[in-house]
């Protein structure tokens, strides 16, 4: 092989090289950013789940306090 051959050949071994770094680099920084976003709405519905869950469980009491205790057709006395 000549000299020009050899490094036409090293160029393009080197372009493409070149070419699928940056593409690997971009995949993984649109990755990272993804997950980083998936984590922020993540967070974000957790904490209005964990907010709601809490609101229907002051309503289950609220409930429980105004229904009050249950009330006997029969009422046993001794006398």
């Amino acid at each position: 092989m000549s000299t020009e051959v050899l490094t036409i050949v090293l160029s393009a071994i080197g372009v493409a090289l070149t070419i699928t770094t940056g593409l690997f680099a971009a995949g993984t920084w649109m990755v990272r950013r993804i997950d980083d976003r998936i984590d922020a709405v993540d967070e974000k519905l957790s904490t209005r789940i964990d907010a709601v869950a809490a609101d229907v469980t002051d309503l289950k009491v609220s409930v429980a306090r105004l229904e009050g205790p249950p009330r006997h057709l029969l009422t046993t006395g001794r006398g």
